[in-house]
Order: C-alpha cells, then sequence, then structure tokens
C-alpha cells in the first residue's frame, strides 16, 4: 500500500508537470511562438514589447466592498505602477497599426495585499483556449520568402477558428484611439468576486477614460511617426493627470464566463468603485515597471481566478517571459531612445 501510494503521487507529479499523458502547452511553448510569429528581440517582453512605465494612485470610494473584501477597494488612495504598450513582439515596431492598446496595473495596499492586471482596449480576445494561441502565432509567422504570413496557412487556421475571425472583423470596425490616455482598458478574462457575507460573483471589469474617445486615422496609419503613441501620452501627462473610473460589471446568469472570445451585451449591474489617475510617465529604463511581471493572476483575497482557461495558461507565459529576459539584459525602450535623441540636440 505505502509504494502504491508513492507511484501514485509520483504519477500525479509527473502528469502536472507535462512528463505522462497528453501533450501539454508550457510557458516556454508559448514564449517560443511568440518569437517564431514576432521575431527574437532578448531583453524584451516576449508580448506587448514597446511599452512605457507611470505611476499614479487609485482612488477608491468604497462602493467595490459590497463586491469583494480585497482591500483595494476601501475608501483610500492606494499607490499604483502601470504600464503603456501596443501589442507584438517588436520593441521598436511602429504606432501606426491597428493592433491592441494595453494597460498593465500593479495596485498595493497598507496591509500588503497586491492587485496585479492586465488590460487590452478590446473587450473580447482572438482565441479561448492557449492551444489556439499557440496555433494562431504560427499561422501568423512570416514567410522567410515575403516576410508576411502565408495566406493559404492564415485562410486554413482561420476556418478552423471562427472567432479569431470575429475578432478580426471586430477590430477592422471599432474606433482605434488615438491616445493611451482615452481607451477603455477590459479584463478581458471574468473573475470572481467574494463580499464579506461569502457570496461570491463573476466579475469583469473596465477603466473607463474621463478623456473623451477619438481615433486614429486607419487609412493613414503608415504617415504617423514611429513613436506617436509614446510622445503623445509624455506630453499629455506633462500638462495634467489622467482618469479612469473602475467599473465592476457582475455577470448575468445567461453570461459565458470561460471564454474571453464572448462579449457581454445587454443591460449589466455595474457599479464604480473609484478612480484610477495618472500623474507621471517614465521610460522604462528609467520607471518602475520594467522588472515587473504584470501576470493577471497575482489576487488579493477577494479576488480569484474564474474557469476560464486561458488564465492559467497567460500565467505561465508571463513567468517564462520574465525570467527569460532577467537573464537577457534590459534594451532600450523606444520613449528611452526618443529622450536620449532629445538630450543629446
Amino acid at each position: 500500500m505505502i509504494g502504491a501510494t508513492v507511484l501514485l503521487l509520483a504519477g500525479g507529479f509527473a502528469w502536472s508537470a507535462g512528463w505522462v499523458g497528453a501533450e501539454r502547452i508550457s510557458g516556454g511553448d508559448v514564449v517560443a511562438a511568440l518569437d517564431d510569429s514576432g521575431g527574437e528581440h532578448p531583453g524584451y517582453r516576449r508580448a506587448h514589447a514597446k511599452g512605457i512605465c507611470f505611476t499614479g494612485v487609485f482612488e477608491a470610494n468604497g462602493a467595490g466592498a459590497e463586491l469583494s473584501v480585497a482591500q483595494v477597494f476601501q475608501r483610500a488612495a492606494y499607490p499604483v505602477i502601470g504600464r503603456f504598450s501596443i501589442g507584438g513582439g517588436n520593441p521598436l515596431a511602429v504606432d501606426g497599426r491597428n493592433v491592441f492598446h494595453s494597460m498593465a496595473l500593479v495596485i498595493r495596499t497598507e496591509n500588503g495585499q497586491e492587485w496585479r492586471l492586465a488590460m487590452d482596449h478590446t473587450p473580447i480576445f482572438p482565441v479561448a483556449d492557449v492551444a489556439s494561441f499557440v496555433a494562431l502565432q504560427r499561422a501568423t509567422k512570416p514567410d522567410p520568402r515575403t516576410g508576411k504570413p502565408d495566406p493559404e496557412v492564415m485562410k486554413a487556421f482561420l476556418a478552423d477558428h471562427p472567432e479569431v475571425r470575429a475578432f478580426q472583423d471586430y477590430m477592422a470596425q471599432a474606433v482605434l484611439p488615438n491616445s493611451f490616455a482615452n481607451a477603455t482598458y477590459y479584463s478581458i478574462n471574468t473573475f470572481r468576486f467574494t463580499n464579506a457575507g461569502g457570496t461570491a460573483r463573476p466579475v469583469r471589469w473596465q477603466f473607463v477614460p474621463d478623456t473623451p474617445l477619438a481615433g486614429l486615422d486607419k487609412q493613414h496609419l503608415d504617415e504617423l511617426p514611429r513613436d506617436y503613441l509614446f510622445d503623445e501620452v509624455t506630453a499629455r501627462t506633462a500638462d495634467g493627470p489622467s482618469r479612469w473610473h473602475l467599473q465592476l460589471v457582475v455577470a448575468n446568469p445567461s453570461d459565458v464566463t470561460d471564454k474571453g472570445t464572448v462579449a457581454w451585451t445587454g443591460p449589466h449591474r455595474t457599479i464604480d468603485a473609484g478612480t484610477l489617475v495618472m500623474t507621471a510617465v517614465r521610460p522604462e529604463e528609467t520607471g518602475t515597471c520594467r522588472d515587473l511581471n504584470f501576470d493577471p493572476t497575482i489576487l488579493p483575497p477577494g479576488i480569484d481566478l474564474s474557469d476560464d482557461p486561458l488564465l492559467a495558461a497567460r500565467s505561465k507565459a508571463y513567468s517564462t517571459s520574465f525570467t527569460d529576459r532577467a537573464t537577457e539584459g534590459a534594451g532600450p525602450s523606444a520613449a528611452g531612445e526618443n529622450l536620449a535623441r532629445r538630450q543629446a540636440r
């Protein structure tokens, strides 16, 4: 019996590690797929490589405590470290592309709790699981002969993944914000909030800006300066802070909670939990965000993971990317290069 127990435990460990059983996808597999698709750029994040740090505060108004016991929803002002970025693995890519604009945050409270958030300016994600994400990276890998993805490979992928086609259609029609400061940023994935009475509810959230949304001209994106969005937010913040309201959106009984590809539509109970105030931006070389891992599964008590499988996959990929770039040495950011050039003039 003792021997059988040892073998059972060892077998379970081996299965969880991915050594036996069905093929498992690791964080390394995801990072390798990103490198294949976007090119290798040692020292940078494998996704959203081009970014800029910011700091500020989250001013909680106390209303979020109705949904969660997390300290961050108690009325107070909590320090924030954040990062704006754009989609893709090239740290020096042009800003004139119809891709994700992203906001990542770390909010810490005095009692040692920490909430890490990684959000995009779209309410949905292209894929619902890690296998599809890896397949998407492989399908969009540039052909060495043309420098572009093979259209036949992409056609076959889209036939098997209609959710990616739906996301492409959304991006083609949606407004592309002309500033990091006027975009709404969405959790995309669902989380479980538990209040003091023990009631748990599925919740998504969004940071809604005070600044009115204005869009870039998608017909002339190639005419934008390379670092347009980063220069714009730097100049804007020099003139004063930007603000967003944290809206907690409670799921309806019919809402899908395990797929970030499915938006919640129609009326929802929504609670304004407070205001994010961004007061300063810095290049990653001198900012406080460069060495942070914005893993969205690092949560305070009162916020838990949902049944969305993409959350665990995101955590693995973030961890692998962080470990890799920590050994490679950080490279210069686009914002840092611009600052150095201006100082040299």
